[in-house]
């Protein structure tokens, strides 16, 4: 083919201006983007354009979608063109709900389908107390699987991957959870192999110790039908690229009760005959305390003047 000919690919691995792309005949090679500024990320299909031994991206073909976060600051980007995002959280250290919420609240955003994984089942009371809390998000809809990952354990890879495989075939899985929450474990789970191609890609972009900051693409079949997507870990889940009036259709069980409004712009916080506060305040209340917390610390963050 010819050297200034487009040739498609898949971003599967990147690394500040350099990205590792592989062909639809599973060939890899370093690309840089064309100008300034590298717009691409894990999960984009490219065009890109030989160049020596490295090849230059002319264009990021159009998404099915991207899972990002957003603070003050700055946007950081995941992946895109996603199938599911399964979000580990672990029974102990204690998980954040508000953090779970957010990446939930993204995932509905980008419309993405969201698969929450609650790990250390084996830890009999922690694993029974967060089940307990579970409860309102099996409720919402969201499905919710149990796990004990155990590093370097083959009887439980064996017994977790049958679990997750399922899920997971022929479709492209981003893994996010925040640190400690069994992560590096379940893509050991899935890739034994996983240490190995992230040394492999590490060299090839010349990441070196900054291996944990990026995100990688594994295939998890040799037919490259089932991929996951591995993500850094994170603390904070900004959503500042979402409206506060927006939360609310965000939120299953928030949502379920607004269409009982009054005021088709209720805020669900004062107004008058809001469905959502008279669900709040019922005798079984139809919305738990702590997720109409979330809801209204949220809805307060967003409504900040941005400058």
């Amino acid at each position: 083919m010819a050297s200034n000919a487009l040739q498609p690919g898949l971003v599967i691995a990147g690394h500040g201006r350099h990205v590792w792309v592989e062909t639809p005949d599973g060939k890899r090679l370093i690309c840089h983007p064309r100008g300034k500024k590298n717009e691409t990320v894990v999960g984009d299909q490219v065009l890109w354009k030989a160049s020596e031994d490295e090849g230059t991206i002319e264009k990021v073909q159009p998404r099915r979608n991207l899972f990002y976060r957003q603070d003050e600051i700055r946007t950081k980007s995941f992946a895109a063109n996603l199938d599911q995002v399964l979000i580990l959280i672990a029974a102990e250290p204690e998980f954040s709900e508000s953090q779970l919420s957010r990446a939930l609240i993204a995932a509905e955003a980008a419309q993405i389908r969201p698969i929450i994984a609650l790990n250390k089942s084996d830890l009999a009371l922690p694993f029974a107390r967060a089940w307990e809390r579970m409860q309102v998000y099996r409720e919402m809809g969201y499905q919710v699987l149990p796990l004990a990952l155990k590093p370097r354990s083959p009887d439980c890879v064996a017994t977790e991957r049958a679990a997750l495989m399922p899920l997971m075939a022929q479709k492209t899985t981003l893994i996010l959870g925040p640190s400690g929450s069994g992560k590096s474990s379940l893509i050991n789970c899935l890739l034994p192999n996983a240490q190995v191609l992230t040394q492999e890609i590490s060299s090839a972009l010349n990441s070196g110790k900054h291996t944990t900051t990026s995100t990688h693409l594994y295939w998890v079949d040799g037919e490259r039908s089932t991929a996951v997507i591995d993500s850094p870990g994170f603390q904070e889940f900004g959503l500042h690229h979402i409206a506060a009036m927006d939360l609310a259709r965000l939120m299953p069980d928030i949502q379920a009760q607004a269409s009982n409004c009054k005021f088709y712009n209720c805020s669900h916080l004062h107004e008058p005959g809001c469905g959502v506060l008279s669900a709040l305040a019922a005798a079984t209340p139809l919305i738990s305390a702590a997720r109409y917390k979330i809801y209204s610390d949220l809805f307060a963050e967003l409504s900040q003047t941005r400058y």
